[in-house]
């Protein structure tokens, strides 16, 4: 009896069983058909309610879809790489303007302190004397007019030396005693002039016969000795003036060519030319290397800067107008070109204030802008 009731219980559930698995098993595959479609939409971006309707959209989005994301990307990169080149123009249009507006002004700012301390100086312009003069090289000598060379008046036996080298004397001092080999009389040897004693050539017990014993020079007066080079002769003559100078140019004074050798040097084929110079208070050492400025002709000019003033700029000569704390280049024409001054026949108008000394400054600081500009 159990048996049969036991049996009967198997079968009733393998039926209930097998009546409720086509259910969960319809269940289970409309879930993941649900989320295969829902994964689907979700990618394409649309919703289907059925298999018809998938395929049919399915064409039309790959299509559009596709072909209108392509366009839109396509578009939106060239659109990037135009704004991309419009800047870059944009870039290439703005450094050309800056070079450009640069170019046409080229001034520059410059402080009052920063040009004081710049050595930057400036003046208005005027009228001045340009003067063309000759360069010249020389030495200070003794004057030859002015020097003796002291000797004995008759052989004899040096007995004693009364005076030393650098030694001040005046004419008619005793310089030396000597014994005469004829008479055995002493006799003084004297100075002839006043001057200093430049060398002394004897000592006690020295035989005199006829040699110097003394040089003494008056060096109240000197010379200024200079060669003159064969191109240059021409133009040099005898009374024109001439500025000598040591080679610092601080000491200086004004005299005329005295003397023109008639000969030739014929080591240096130079011509020599004398100037006297007034040396009482000894400025002027016999042995000091010199220049000079020997004019050899003038032009009052209406208007002339100093050669200080001129630099090159761009292929032309030019001068640095001042305006507040600008410096502009302005171009000129000069006319006569004299060792310190030159002339300006255009480009420069009387009162305007240019730069005068410290030009190289300005210079520099424009070509540095228009490099740093062009880099």
């Amino acid at each position: 009896m159990n048996n049969k009731y036991l049996t009967i219980l198997v079968i009733g559930l393998t039926i209930f069983a097998w009546q409720i698995a086509p259910v969960t098993i319809s269940t289970a595959k409309a879930e993941t058909e649900s989320h295969d479609n829902h994964g689907h939409d979700e990618q394409k971006g649309h919703a289907h309610d059925d298999g018809d309707e998938h395929e049919d959209g399915h064409d039309e989005t790959d299509g559009d879809s596709h072909e209108d994301d392509h366009s839109e990307e396509g578009d939106s990169h060239d659109d990037h790489g135009h704004d991309s080149h419009e800047k870059k123009d944009s870039h290439d249009d703005h450094g050309h303007g800056d070079e450009h507006g640069e170019h046409e002004e080229g001034k520059v700012e410059i402080s009052s302190d920063a040009a004081k301390l710049t050595g930057i100086q400036v003046q208005k312009a005027g009228p001045a004397i340009v003067a063309m003069t000759t360069p010249l090289t020389g030495r200070i000598t003794l004057n030859e007019n002015t020097t003796a060379n002291v000797r004995a008046r008759f052989p004899g036996f040096v007995k004693a030396v009364h005076v030393n080298l650098g030694d001040i004397v005046t004419k008619g001092q005793k310089l030396a005693t000597v014994e005469s080999n004829e008479s055995l009389n002493n006799y003084s040897v004297t100075a002839p002039m006043d001057g200093v004693i430049l060398r002394r050539e004897t000592n006690i017990g020295d035989v005199t016969n006829g040699k110097e014993l003394f040089v003494i020079a008056d060096l109240s007066t000197v010379w200024a000795k200079y060669h003159i080079f064969p191109r240059d002769v021409s133009n040099i003559k005898k009374g024109q003036s001439v500025t000598v100078h040591t080679l610092d140019e601080k000491t200086r004074q004004n005299a005329e060519i005295s003397m023109l050798f008639p000969t030739t040097d014929a080591l240096s084929q130079t011509v020599i030319a004398i100037a006297e110079l007034s040396n009482a208070d000894g400025i002027w050492r016999p042995g000091m290397t010199i220049e000079g400025d020997i004019k050899v002709g003038e032009k009052q000019a209406s208007l002339a800067v100093p050669r200080t003033a001129l630099q090159f700029l761009e292929e032309e000569q030019v001068v640095f107008i001042k305006s507040g704390n600008e410096y502009e280049p302005r171009p000129v024409t000069i006319g006569m070109t004299g060792t310190k001054n030159v002339e300006i026949t255009s480009g420069l108008k009387r009162g305007e204030t240019y730069v005068s000394a410290g030009s190289f400054v300005i210079k520099a600081d424009i070509l540095k802008g228009t490099a740093a500009h062009e880099h």
